[in-house]
């Protein structure tokens, strides 16, 4: 998970932060609020490269937070919307080989 708040005050940190966005959309993550984007990452090796390729797309001012934690501790997120509890789509698209 990758949390930021970062500089919107001028056209060009408007233009910073809105390709930063869009950086981590080409990475794979998906927007879970406007500044909270998740990736789901199938081993720690594979976060620990996903957060090195995050990082080199920071922009020089505002704060950035990566978060990882565990399939297991998603899975109990808890989601509301409008103060009732929302269902989370636990299925994921990943691919089988046989």
């Amino acid at each position: 998970m990758v949390m930021f708040d970062l500089p919107v005050l001028t056209k060009p940190q408007r233009r910073r932060a809105t390709l930063f966005r869009n950086d981590l959309l080409d990475l794979g993550f998906e927007m879970a609020q406007f500044s909270v984007y998740m990736k789901f990452s199938g081993s720690r090796p594979a976060v620990d490269a996903l957060a090195y390729r995050v990082q080199s797309r920071i922009p020089p001012e505002g704060n950035v937070s990566i978060l990882s934690f565990t399939d297991k501790q998603y899975g109990q997120m808890r989601v509301f919307n409008g103060g009732a509890r929302q269902e989370r789509d636990t299925s994921r698209g990943q691919l089988l080989l046989f």
